[in-house]
């Protein structure tokens, strides 16, 4: 039987504690002695680049995986946590950053996949299905809990994350990214419920690459750096500047849009385009756009203003009900998308997990996997060419990894977004577009893969790349496009201002 929230009487009393708890694999030392804290009705937050220690650390205090050395205390006396289902019991969850949800069952089946209410009868699918009810509507999202998980959005499909995890009603939650493909009103919707939970005594770990939108909802924040925490401090004493001084040592900025050369021909031009949901409804509504050899475009829009699905279309993955898309000057209908890869045209998409990696494979056989015709001589493939390509990738990419060899779980959520361009970049693409890039990587990540970007835009590729963060627009493109219920409703140069795009995107801007 899971622990049920409890008031709090004494608020800001430490009820989870890691002591010099260290975590090897084989020679790599992921944790060196890190204490941490987790405060009764208080929420914590843990910063830190990809590699930092961050999901190691939580992984441990969720009894995933067990410490190398060190101690977990629990209500003050030490505990050893053998399992997840162990840490459960003592009232301890986590929300992980990539969704383990059944893609084929229902949401409410997905809510209650191993635990389900049981009567001498079977299964109590009505209270279940009252239950995911009761649960999307304090999250604020009208999701009916028989609709299957695949025909939801991936943002919808974090929800349902969520909501497993609230079902349980554990007095110590782990969130580890719960926003990164979250709509603004969500992760409002989302913030509401964690101050709920607060109030009632539970515990909150939040992790979370979107740093501004953090400090909203933190009380104490804590750094990572290498394996090691680096700084705490209660939220009254930290900023943007204090967090990113500690995490990568210097101010973090995506810099300005690549100058000193003159754009080219147009590489791709998309005319009158229009992609239909399930419902009949226009999701991108005649629109037209064009880019130029070496420009860079933002594509910027809240969560539904068909951005994904405008890329997916073009790309080959969605269909174009109406409108053309051409690559230098050629129209593409009808071809495959290995035949528009073939022609030059790349796209990473928004779910790297799902649509982008491979997860049997190794990095070497990702990062090939879209190249593989080129090493291909009679019946057989050259290893020796594929060995290049892929510590070439490696090295342009810098990728953090052993060797290509390596199992692609074993990296980095940054070094995965980065195998997965890196993948793209190996066929030589024209044209490359990228759906929300810097989706739950950190500001160190986010900075190479856009440096990445300007490198290869100067060697005369052109980019178009979706967004729901302003300040993406703002640092990286020569120009800003910004749609709205499927439209362009307005466009900018690089010297926009942050008030206008969102205002232009139908976003309210606080005062």
């Amino acid at each position: 039987m899971n622990p049920s929230p409890v008031d709090s009487r004494a608020d800001g009393e430490v009820v989870l504690s890691a002591r010099n708890v260290a975590k090897s694999f084989g020679s790599v030392r992921a944790l060196n002695g890190v204490n941490f804290d987790i405060h009764r009705g208080q929420v914590t937050t843990l910063f830190g680049e990809n590699g930092a220690g961050k999901s190691t650390l939580m992984k441990i205090l969720a009894g995933i995986q067990p410490p190398t050395s060190g101690e977990i205390i629990l209500d003050g006396r030490p505990v050893v946590l053998t399992s997840a289902a162990d840490a459960r019991e003592r009232g301890i969850s986590i929300i992980h950053q990539e969704l383990s949800l059944a893609p084929n069952l229902s949401v409410r089946d997905n809510i209650f996949m191993g635990r389900e209410i049981r009567t001498p009868t079977g299964v109590d699918f009505a209270e279940e299905a009252r239950i995911a009810r009761r649960l999307m509507a304090e999250l604020e999202e009208d999701i009916d809990p028989l609709t299957p998980v695949e025909a939801l959005r991936l943002g919808q499909q974090q929800i349902v994350e969520i909501a497993r995890a609230l079902s349980v009603n554990s007095r110590i939650l782990i969130m580890d990214e719960p926003t990164s493909a979250l709509s603004a009103s969500e992760v409002d919707a989302l913030f509401k419920v964690i101050r709920d939970l607060t109030s009632r005594g539970v515990s909150i770990v939040y992790i979370s690459h979107h740093l501004e939108e953090a400090l909203q909802i933190t009380d104490h924040a804590v750094v990572l750096r290498d394996g090691n925490m680096t700084a705490k401090a209660p939220r009254a004493e930290i900023d943007l500047a204090w967090i990113v001084r500690h995490m990568v040592g210097d101010n973090f900025d995506l810099g300005s849009p690549p100058g000193g050369y003159e754009f080219s021909e147009v590489a791709l031009s998309i005319k009158d385009a229009v992609v239909t949901e399930a419902s009949g409804a226009n999701v991108v509504d005649h629109l037209s756009l064009q880019v130029r050899a070496g420009e860079i475009v933002c594509i910027y829009g809240l969560m539904g203003a068909g951005r994904t699905e405008l890329l997916e279309a073009v790309a080959g993955r969605g269909e174009l009900v109406n409108g053309r898309v051409l690559l230098e000057g050629r129209d593409l209908a009808g071809l495959t998308i290995a035949e528009r890869i073939a022609r030059g045209l790349a796209l990473v998409p928004e779910d790297r997990q799902r649509d982008g990696l491979v997860q049997t494979l190794s990095v070497g056989q990702n990062l090939s996997l879209a190249s593989i015709g080129a090493f291909v001589q009679g019946l057989f493939t050259s290893t020796r060419r594929e060995r290049e390509l892929v510590d070439d990738a490696i090295r342009r990419v810098t990728i953090k990894t052993r060797d290509g060899a390596a199992a692609i779980g074993s990296l980095s959520g940054g070094n995965q977004q980065k195998v997965v361009i890196g993948k793209m970049l190996a066929t030589h693409p024209k044209v490359l577009l990228l759906d929300e890039p810097s989706r739950g990587i950190d500001v160190g990540a986010k900075t190479e893969v856009f440096r990445l970007v300007a490198e290869r835009a100067r060697q005369g590729l052109a980019v178009i790349y979706s967004t729901s963060e302003v300040g993406e627009c703002l640092g990286v493109a020569h120009r800003i496009i910004v749609m709205r219920r499927g439209r362009i409703s307005a466009e900018f140069g690089a010297g926009a201002s942050k008030e206008r795009i969102m205002a232009a995107s139908g976003e309210a801007v606080a005062a």
